[in-house]
């Protein structure tokens, strides 16, 4: 990324306040790997999920994907261009909570075609860190 602390988050391109990756997304995605920063709701994971997407950071998707239903490899497709996320009803998922379900709409751009992602996701809470389940 060129510059983290002047680069929008992607997590937040159609948000009306932009924060930039550096003070949204980029300390989770450090913070995953020594547990020193985690997702304090379904919603904060599926915004970091997101981002990560975006930036192909792979080993993050991993670790924030539940082991029940992780598969062992994943390879993020670079020609996929995410252009924004809406998060569109949330369920659950606070900070005090076990569970989640997080609605949202994914726009991208796959070589000349503009799509979308729209999914509901469930998430679990172990051991104080979040992670993705599954689609319902």
């Amino acid at each position: 990324m060129k510059n983290a602390s002047q680069t929008v988050c992607a997590c937040r391109a159609l948000d009306a306040v932009k924060p930039s990756y550096e003070n949204c997304c980029k300390p989770l995605h450090d913070g995953r790997e020594d547990g020193s920063l985690l997702p304090q709701t379904a919603e904060q994971l599926m915004r970091s999920r997101y981002s990560a997407f975006v930036l192909g950071l792979s080993q993050y998707l991993l670790a924030t994907w539940h082991e029940s239903t992780r598969p062992k490899e994943l390879d993020v497709d670079s020609r996929m261009r995410w252009t924004g996320l809406e998060i569109i009803s949330t369920r659950a998922g606070g900070a005090a909570a076990s569970r989640g379900v997080v609605e949202f709409a994914a726009n991208y751009r796959d070589g000349r075609h503009e799509a979308q992602q729209h999914e509901v996701s469930t998430f679990v809470k172990q051991d104080g860190a979040w992670f993705y389940l599954d689609a319902l």
